[in-house]
Parts: structure tokens; C-alpha cells; sequence
């Protein structure tokens, strides 16, 4: 048996993806049409938001979120060292010094005392990011936020559908960001990204920014850009969005299944911290992940690593030194196992016993 990390290719939903595409050309609308925002209603919904409001990708989701916010030079944004650098590139994009703050432990995100700690007169804004799944602690850097009169916009690019002490992610601050690139748990075929938030004001702003800043045709009050989701891909993500509760129902069961299969394993699996967690990604973390990696390539199994490499420790982060040895040991240690919803039982089974049989 060979076990490639994920699947692509078409599955279940496939007639009604199709069927969604056929309908966007057969209209001939393909910019900010009526699909657009048809998705954005839906999203809002069944995220627990008033507003949602699409965007060409996630990253643009958090860039746009802190510009709509008044987040810029001038500004720090506290965010977590371990993510994909997007979301730090996100605070450049906006002009702001991204700092970061080291992680808890257990959830791998932001550990809310050293976001405390890095907190300064310059401080502008948190962004939590809700990391592999799992929600960072929303309750305490919600407090945070208040206590220190912050913006707080949450990097939730890979937990759609997560909540945090049975809220909504994306909901505890003004603003969260999610992206919809072919890999995440509601995913497009191709690029794209959503902004959801309750204040009416912000979601005007962000479409007046994603497209060029123009408060209508040819005039544009203020300087945007062009970041807008295309009409085919939220037409093929409304017609995944009725898929994703049992998607994250699947991911769910995937994960408890491993955790009971892995219970004596020479690995360390991060804790479920909260209900909400959705799951991603899968990890494990081992002082020996080469040879980890090395075992189950040879075994047939696919495995990443997410991510090897703090962001502060990035060239493009040169200027924005952080001490984060939680986020270095992390790094060295963390891989990602095959999880996804069309992983079968005897699949996962032939991936928990070749972890199951290593031995550092």
C-alpha cells in the first residue's frame, strides 16, 4: 500500500462543482457578480458573522483586514512565529513591523503571557493565527485585546468551521481571515480568500478596497487594489460549503483514531486543547523527524513537515528579531500525517502502524 499525503482529485462533490461552473459560464459573469455574493451571505452564516467579503486569497483576507482597520507604518502587530509566512507578509503588506510572540506548548499558538510580554506603545493590533486546526486561546487574547485597547484580526486560513470555547473563530476580534487555497478544509480550485466581520463599516471598506479602492465606477477615494474572487471559484465554494460539516465531522472521527492508534507510539501528538478543533492537519513532533520521514517514505507514506522554519528566523524577517525557542523546537520537530476526508480506515490503520513500528 502507498498513502499519498492528500488527494486532489475529484470526489464526491464533483457533480455539483461541475454543475456550478457550468452555470458561471453559461451566465457569462465572472467578476463580482451574483455568486460572489451569494457566498458571501452563505459564509457569513454558517461562520456566525454578519459580513463576509471575498478577496483573491488569504493572505490579501489578513493585508486588507489590517488596512480596513487603519493598521499601518508606523504600527506593530503582534503575531505567532509559527505559521506559513504569508501571515507575517500580511503585516508588511500593510505596512506595520510584524513582532512575534512565542508559543504555548500544547495549542502551538500564540501563548497569550509572551504576547503580553511583547506588547509596546507602538502595538496596534494581535493577529492570532488558529494553527493546523486548532483555535488559539481566543478567551485570553480577547481579554488582552480589550485590556490594551488593541485591534485583533484571526489568521483562521486553516480552521473554517473551528470554534474556541464554543464561539466561532473569526468572531472574538474585529475581523478573521480565511483562505480558501485548494488544501484547506473548504477549498476552491485555484486562489481566493473571505473576510468576516460584524461591523457593517469595515465590511464597506473592505470592498471598496479589494477593488481599487472605488467607491463606485471610475472614482476612487482612496488607494485599494485588485484582490477579488472570482465568480467561478465561489461558485464551486458554495457548492462545497453544504460538504463541510461532515468533511469536519470526518476529520474529527480521522484524528481520534490515530491518537488511539498512536497512544504508545515514539511520538508526541499536541493535545486536542479544544472541541473546536478541526483538524487541518495532523501532527506529531519527535527530536528525530529526519529519520521519522525517512521510515515512512520508505514504508509508502507521505508526510510533510509544517513548518520548518520560525518566521521570525525567515531572510524576509531579518529586521523583526524574536527570541522563540518554543517556535524553534517546534519547527525541528513537527511533521504532518495524511489526513483528509476521503482517507479510508485501512489507510490510516497502514499509517499509524509504520509510525507505530519506528523507534528512535
Amino acid at each position: 500500500m502507498r498513502v499519498p499525503f492528500m488527494s486532489l482529485g475529484p470526489g464526491p462533490d464533483t457533480p455539483d462543482v461541475r454543475a456550478a461552473i457550468d452555470r458561471v459560464i453559461a451566465r457569462g459573469w465572472f467578476i463580482l457578480g451574483p455568486e460572489v455574493e451569494a457566498f458571501e451571505a452563505e459564509f457569513a452564516a454558517v461562520s456566525g458573522a454578519r459580513y463576509a467579503v471575498g478577496v483573491g486569497s488569504g493572505t490579501d483576507a489578513l493585508a486588507l483586514s489590517l488596512r480596513g482597520l487603519g493598521v499601518g507604518p508606523g504600527d506593530e502587530v503582534i503575531t505567532s512565529p509559527l505559521s506559513a509566512a504569508f501571515s507575517a507578509l500580511a503585516i508588511r503588506m500593510a505596512g506595520a513591523t510584524p513582532v512575534f510572540a512565542d508559543l504555548d506548548p500544547q495549542r502551538l499558538t500564540v501563548d497569550p503571557a509572551a504576547v503580553e510580554a511583547a506588547i509596546t506603545p507602538r502595538t496596534r493590533a494581535l493577529l492570532p493565527v488558529h494553527l493546523y486546526g486548532q483555535a488559539a486561546d481566543m478567551p485570553a487574547l480577547q481579554t488582552l485585546a480589550t485590556r490594551y485597547r488593541l485591534a485583533m484580526i484571526e489568521d483562521a486560513c486553516q480552521a473554517h468551521g473551528a470554534t474556541s470555547a464554543g464561539r466561532p473563530v473569526g468572531t472574538f476580534g474585529e475581523c478573521g481571515a480565511f483562505s480558501f487555497y485548494p488544501t484547506k478544509n473548504l477549498a476552491a480550485l485555484g486562489d481566493g480568500g473571505a473576510v468576516i466581520t460584524n461591523d457593517a463599516a469595515l465590511a464597506a471598506r473592505l470592498r471598496r478596497l479589494r477593488n481599487g479602492g472605488q467607491s463606485d465606477r471610475y472614482h476612487h477615494p482612496e488607494f485599494g487594489v485588485n484582490s477579488r474572487l472570482d465568480e467561478i471559484q465561489a461558485a464551486i465554494l458554495r457548492a462545497r460549503l453544504p460538504f463541510l460539516p461532515g468533511w469536519t465531522t470526518k476529520r474529527r472521527e480521522l484524528a481520534g483514531k490515530y491518537r488511539h492508534a498512536l497512544a504508545g507510539a515514539a511520538v508526541v501528538l499536541p493535545p486536542e486543547c479544544d472541541p473546536g478543533h478541526v483538524y487541518h492537519l495532523f501532527v506529531a513532533l519527535t527530536g528525530a523527524r529526519d529519520r521519522l520521514l525517512d521510515h515512512l517514505a520508505a514504508r509508502g507514506v507521505g508526510a510533510l513537515v509544517h513548518y520548518p522554519i520560525p518566521v521570525p528566523r525567515q531572510g524576509a524577517f531579518a529586521d523583526s528579531p524574536a527570541t522563540c525557542p518554543v517556535a524553534d523546537r517546534v519547527c525541528a520537530e513537527v511533521c504532518s500525517l495524511p489526513l483528509h476526508p476521503r482517507l479510508d480506515d485501512d489507510a490510516l490503520a497502514f499509517v499509524a502502524a509504520a509510525v507505530a513500528e519506528w523507534r528512535i
